[in-house]
């Protein structure tokens, strides 16, 4: 397998899948019939069967061989190859049956923890609108996103996805447009202006007339630079590939000798029994596979094996910001209160009137004043006015609450706040009179700190930020990180072509939103927050954190660091140990069968050592805890 199957079509996985299990099948029924055959004492009979199935299958494999090679790409498919012929050559049949069974099972681990954790995960084009409701006079139909023209008339529905690119046709609406520009909170638009698909609508429904077809909408586009994105990638060369050709040398270098030393042909084939590819073979997958395991549960999907092994050489981390290093919506950072108003007061009036509104900043005051333990009011009257604020009657007095101008209205002794980057304010006024404001921003996550100093502990020697939020927002996140790099209003292209000029590679891209989909594939390892992100993020990316925790980035990189290292000590442990036997059986102290006892051993023990990825890796002292 010399090509990394995830660049493979979808169909050709799934055939080279079964072709796997197709061999590690017919070689254990093989054994079985052979090992019968033998019992009879038809050895002759036993070893036709067995040498022609693993001629078969070395004969199969030689054809991705060749076409490897013609690409000028060598891999373990050369070893496995030349092990099967020339044991079956030599007569070690059983030791030839072996590897094919090592080889196939170790093919078919690969694919298997590959598709389990695809299998976790969803398209990208589940997310993709299927359809949109076309207004034609009074009547409104339900059509195929692909058969929306422009000029057509579209109505969005609450919590709806903008299927195309359009202008506003109503007098306002309110979009979540986080994950696509990484702006967190919810963005206002007045008749007349552009509304991007991708965006999510808000409380209101509202009508647009379309701009744009589908196929060359804003998210369409994200899409197809997604593609392009994981098109260029570089292949990947697997740890087994880089041990194999120059083991397989060695191995054929010292049978040689021996031959060459003792005159004998059967020297050349003790040698090149003990000469056991199998640490290549199956230590690897089975390192792996348990590295996978062990990260699925701990919350983190790894999608193959190979991400594993990059992983552990990251050396540098990019990260978005909203959503990633902030939680991606608004929370109260603080109150300031009025005159005779108390926080609590200020804040049981606000929630009050803002309980029956489905607006994001409304679940965010009525939580945070829950979470207080106040007891909200129940408002009378209500009277919302779109983009601006609401009114309502709450305990015998007119609560006005929303933006500065609207509340200005209603209290001309309204003064407005003044703002750091990234914040919000909510105006109040009771009866006629400026009661205060509520100041809401979208906080840091927890464990944003502890994760960059974990990440700086584990080796990753370069962060920094690409957002698509202004300048001023980004840098003051980015400063009280101590991220240094910042790459404020980007675009998602401009976030490809800034991980693609990093120098200090692997480079791990970590994000959440539709319009870290194109970066998160072009990126060495792509890793997608997917417990509350996006399905375009999490389809792209190469590793997916289930969990809503930061943290799980620095633990992805520690596991993959250490299953790399049980991998190549599996691999060196089986390496020495078949040197030192090829050494001996070239002198002649190991017969071909003593040898082919050995060999079994040594699989046995790279085999244990390879399955140490299971158990619990301890933090080196000196290491915080994520």
């Amino acid at each position: 397998m010399t090509q990394s199957s995830d660049i493979l079509p979808a169909e050709t996985r799934v055939r080279s899948f079964f072709r796997r299990f197709w061999a590690l099948g017919g070689a254990l029924l093989c054994a079985i019939v052979g090992g019968v055959l033998a019992l009879l004492g038809w050895e002759l009979a036993a070893r036709i069967v067995i040498s022609a199935f693993a001629l078969l299958i070395a004969g199969v494999e030689s054809i991705d061989m060749v076409k490897a090679l013609a690409r000028r790409r060598f891999g373990i498919d050369i070893l496995a190859v030349t092990a099967i012929v020339a044991t079956v050559v030599v007569g070690e049949y059983w030791a030839s049956l072996i590897i094919v069974i090592m080889f196939s099972g170790g093919e078919a681990l690969e694919e298997f923890a590959e598709n389990r954790a695809k299998a976790e995960l969803t398209s990208l084009l589940d997310r993709t609108p299927r359809f949109a409701h076309r207004q034609v006079g009074d009547v409104i139909t339900d059509v195929a996103v692909g058969d929306v023209r422009v000029d057509d008339v579209l109505l969005v529905k609450p919590g709806e996805q903008v299927p195309v690119d359009g202008l506003l046709l109503s007098e306002a609406a309110t979009l979540d447009e986080s994950s696509l520009t990484g702006e967190s909170l919810p963005v206002e638009r007045a008749a007349g202006d552009s509304i991007i698909s991708g965006s999510v609508n808000g409380a209101l429904a509202f009508r647009l007339r379309v701009t744009a077809r589908a196929e060359d909408s804003q998210y369409q586009h994200i899409v197809a630079l997604v593609a392009q994105a994981a098109e260029s990638k570089a292949p990947f060369v697997r740890m087994a590939d880089r041990y194999a050709v120059p083991f397989t040398i060695a191995a054929y270098v010292l049978a040689v000798v021996g031959w060459i030393l003792s005159g004998e042909p059967s020297r050349f084939a003790e040698v090149l029994v003990v000469a056991t590819p199998c640490p290549l073979i199956i230590a690897v997958p089975v390192a792996f596979l348990a590295g996978m395991s062990r990260s699925a549960r701990h919350g983190i999907i790894v999608k193959n094996g190979g991400t594993l092994e990059k992983l552990s050489r990251v050396r540098t981390v990019a990260f978005d910001k909203t959503g990633t290093l902030t939680h991606g919506e608004p929370v109260v950072s603080a109150i300031l209160p009025r005159g005779s108003f108390s926080e609590d007061a200020l804040l049981r009036l606000v929630s009050g009137a803002e309980q029956t509104s489905a607006h994001t900043l409304a679940l965010s005051l009525v939580t945070t004043a829950r979470f207080r333990g106040i007891e909200l009011p129940v408002p009378t009257s209500v009277e919302e006015t779109t983009a601006h604020g609401l009114t309502a009657q709450i305990d015998g007095h007119t609560v006005v609450v929303g933006k500065f101008g609207f509340v200005l209205d209603a209290a001309p002794d309204a003064q407005r706040v003044d703002l750091r980057a990234g914040e919000l304010a909510v105006y109040v006024a009771v009866d006629g009179v400026f009661a205060g404001s509520v100041i809401l921003r979208d906080e840091l996550r927890d464990d944003a700190h502890d994760t960059l100093a974990r990440l700086a502990h584990l080796g990753i020697r370069h962060t920094l930020m690409l957002t698509g939020d202004a300048t001023a927002t980004a840098q003051h996140v980015a400063t009280a990180l101590g991220v240094t790099d910042v790459k404020a209003e980007c675009l998602p292209a401009d976030k490809v072509a800034a991980v693609a000029a990093l120098t200090d590679r692997p480079v791990m891209m970590v994000g959440d939103g539709v319009n870290d989909a194109p970066v998160l594939a072009a990126a060495d390892v792509g890793v997608a927050m997917g417990a509350r992100g996006s399905t375009a993020a999490s389809e792209s990316a190469d590793v997916v954190i289930m969990r809503d925790e930061l943290s799980r980035v620095a633990r992805a990189i520690d596991i993959g660091q250490a299953t790399v290292r049980i991998a190549r000590q599996s691999i060196w442990i089986g390496i020495a140990i078949s040197s030192a036997l090829m050494v001996l059986a070239v002198f002649g102290w190991i017969p071909a069968i003593l040898g082919a006892t050995f060999q079994e051993l040594i699989d046995l023990v790279t085999i244990l050592n390879a399955l140490r990825a299971l158990g619990s890796f301890r933090f080196p002292r000196g290491r915080p805890r994520v």
